[in-house]
């Protein structure tokens, strides 16, 4: 590896206004290397990725391409000097089929189609329309889009985000092989062992200047989270209760209560019962049914049998709305979906709860600032109350969405993969807030595609396989072993490798899809 690095900018500034998104960045990647870009959210990361990719246009500082000097003015020029991102989001039409998505962008097809077998989807119909297609599927596409076109410099913004444990075991590997072969990584990831798996070195952001570069080494995640966060960092566990303590405190009684719950293929008989103040985890591989059960009982989609109770009534949406007026509230962990987002801060809190004070008679302004002053508050968003939601990082987003349904006091709320994409800090913030509301009484489903979070968060742990319940973990009992061997299928007290990079059968495209 030369010491002379394939990219590197300097200084690099960017204001919205009076907002300072980046102050003094600074990134040098080596040739070869895989280099890990880590900050919490709101530190400028994206905002760095987006001007070296020409998605925005820096306000100062200087970028170098093997020593010359890169005016980045659009993404067409950042592909021309060899700069590919693969972003958080899929960026496929959704309308359009793959084919079609290939043809836009001038991606030669055959390299792709053998990207996609290698990243462990050997069947894809290049037909597919985009909209069709399973989200961790569209993921892996993105990825293979940008390998085919051989890039210099690779940008990965938390590209093995909800995708099942084989298909992040194929990305990382191909993604350490691009290393191996002389390419640049940017590694953007709030996954600790990726880190430590793939990179050389780590660049630390925060408030939008850089403020250190290091070398991973064994123990270097508590400096590197202290850099990000500006102060020491106190290790604890967010306190989950023993299972019998959570029955005690529920007086025996279930806040939601579900019943041979069905949805064709995806959910057969699914059965369990969330108590008063439990924050009960859901953990699961990719497609096996999740998604489903949370829409169901979001109101999002109607099951085909099955019964669901609230309170000890029972109930049966036809809409989102009935569920919201059940007090169940929904958390997605795509923060678009849930916002407005070029609203306010505090008209996306106030949504859920101003048709409520309209029945009196016109909104009474003075109540719902109260309210919604109290949720910012409380979550600590960084941000003025009358800043649109999209200029908020997605920490801070996400922390809106809990925030509307704190402050409609919803008694049920339903987290899918609330942290996915979010810095260990703001995690560490919703972890707290989660058990606050159980504290209070509230009740708490929280699906997370991260097994630490379940054994960090939940009073018990709902493990679904096939569309089923196939085991229930108390907090104390689901270590990592039990968790994945359940995932995959097997009974308690089978010996198998299940490690969560375990080498399993790649998913193909229709088995993702099912």
């Amino acid at each position: 590896m030369t010491t002379s690095p394939l990219l590197d900018a300097t200084g690099v500034a960017k204001n919205y206004g009076a907002v300072a998104a980046l102050r003094n960045a600074s990134l040098s990647v080596l040739p070869g290397e895989v280099h890990a870009l880590m900050g919490a959210n709101g530190a400028g990361k994206s905002t760095l990725v987006k001007i070296l990719t020409g998605a925005i246009k820096a306000d100062a500082g200087r970028i170098l391409i093997r020593g010359k000097q890169l005016d980045v003015r659009s993404p067409a020029a950042a592909r021309r000097a060899g700069l590919l991102p693969v972003y958080q989001e899929p960026s496929l039409i959704p309308d359009l089929d793959v084919l079609s998505n290939l043809k836009l962008t001038s991606t030669p097809v055959e390299p792709f189609r053998a990207w996609v077998r290698e990243l462990g989807i050997p069947d894809l119909d290049i037909r597919e329309t985009a909209r069709h297609i399973p989200l961790a599927v569209l993921r892996v596409l993105d990825l293979a889009r940008a390998l085919a076109v051989e890039p210099d410099v690779l940008l990965l913004d938390e590209m093995t985000a909800a995708l099942p444990a084989n298909l992040a075991e194929k990305v990382l590997e191909v993604v350490r092989r691009q290393g191996d072969a002389g390419r640049s990584v940017i590694f953007i990831s709030h996954r600790f062992v990726e880190i430590s798996a793939l990179c050389d070195r780590a660049t630390v952001l925060r408030d939008g200047s850089t403020v250190g570069v290091v070398d991973i080494e064994p123990g270097v995640e508590e400096r590197i989270v202290e850099m990000m966060l500006g102060t020491r960092i106190e290790k604890a566990r967010v306190a989950a209760r023993a299972a019998n303590e959570v029955a005690v405190a529920a007086g025996g009684r279930s806040r939601l209560s579900v019943r041979n719950l069905q949805l064709g293929t995806k959910l057969k008989d699914v059965s369990f019962d969330l108590a008063n103040g439990e924050v009960a985890g859901v953990f699961a591989l990719e497609g096996q049914g999740q998604d489903e059960l949370f829409a169901a009982l979001a109101g999002s989609i109607r099951p085909t049998g099955g019964t669901i109770d609230v309170d000890g009534a029972p109930v049966k949406f036809s809409h989102p709305s009935d569920a919201i007026q059940a007090g169940i509230a929904y958390v997605p962990g795509d923060r678009t979906e849930a916002l407005a987002m070029q609203r306010s801060v505090r008209e996306n809190i106030a949504l859920p709860f101003s048709a409520g004070l309209r029945k009196w008679g016109p909104i009474r302004m003075r109540r719902e600032q109260v309210v919604v002053s109290g949720a910012i508050g409380r979550l600590q968003i960084d941000t003025r109350a009358q800043g649109e939601v999209q200029r908020l990082s997605g920490g801070n987003q996400q922390k809106v969405t809990i925030a509307r349904w704190i402050a409609a006091n919803a008694r049920t709320i339903l987290c899918f993969d609330p942290t996915r994409g979010i810095d260990v800090g703001t995690k560490q913030e919703i972890y707290k807030l989660l058990r606050e509301l159980a504290g209070q009484g509230k009740s708490v489903l929280f699906y997370t595609s991260e097994m630490e979070e379940v054994q960090r968060v939940c009073d018990r742990v709902i493990v679904i396989f096939g569309g089923r319940v196939v085991d229930t973990f108390p907090v104390e009992e689901a270590d990592e072993a039990a968790l994945m061997r359940a995932a995959y299928g097997l009974p308690r007290g089978v010996k198998a490798d299940v490690g969560i990079l375990a080498d399993v059968k790649p998913v193909s495209n229709a088995e993702a899809a099912s």
